[in-house]
């Protein structure tokens, strides 16, 4: 297991146009041959929009991209034709596929905060898609099969223990709260990267909300 603390993030966004970003793996401008990706997963971004702020039509592609709304309204524009509001507990994906340009923005009037998790596909190509699963259940895994992932979201309340996933991959992010995890306490913006995961148990220390990923080998 290894742990990545939140203030060993990458800084991203522009401070100025209300964006900002903390980056978990190599990203941009910061380039770190040792942190490129984890299993399938080759971001995990946490995004705070202030009202009005947002990233303009920009373009993906062979990318399975998975947001998780932490508070406030996201909008989501494509140039497959969706346009849609994801609010707090929803999950967005949109697999790009051989391509597709989208816009993101806070057009609220309060905060918006969010986790963006990127995914490879195992091939690539194809027509881009795209859906939102309203109010996800906590017991209902959300699989992204292209890419051989599935997403767990577990919210373990104080001393309560709460059992994750086996896995060839298992990457536990911290939304929210604080949890004991093999001894080591998490809070927000920490993650956990387990390499042939077995039994693993995380504790609630406080109230907490986790986004754990389970991934096959690559």
């Amino acid at each position: 297991m290894e742990l990545r603390r939140a203030d060993e993030r990458y800084p991203g966004g522009d401070r100025a146009a209300g964006i900002e970003t903390r980056h978990a793996f190599s990203f941009g401008p910061h380039y770190d041959p040792g942190n490129l990706r984890f299993g399938a997963l080759i971001a995990c971004n946490e995004e705070r929009l202030a009202p009005g702020a947002g990233f303009d039509e920009h373009p993906h592609s062979h990318t399975e991209i998975v947001t998780w709304v932490v508070e406030g309204e996201l909008t989501h524009r494509d140039t497959a034709g969706h346009e849609t509001v994801v609010r707090a507990g929803d999950v967005q994906r949109l697999s790009a596929a051989a391509g597709v340009r989208h816009v993101e923005r806070n057009d609220g009037t309060g905060p918006l905060t969010f986790v963006q998790m990127w995914l490879t596909p195992r091939e690539s190509g194809g027509d881009p898609s795209y859906e939102v699963v309203r109010a996800l259940d906590d017991s209902v895994p959300y699989a992204v099969p292209r890419a051989d992932a599935v997403l767990h979201v577990r919210r373990p309340s104080a001393g309560e223990r709460t059992g994750l996933p086996d896995a060839a991959y298992l990457y536990v992010h911290v939304v929210r709260g604080t949890v004991a995890l093999d001894g080591e306490e998490l809070g927000p913006g920490d993650a956990a990267r387990i390499t042939g995961a077995r039994g693993v148990v995380a504790t609630g220390v406080t109230d907490a909300e986790l986004l754990v990923w389970r991934m096959g080998e690559r």
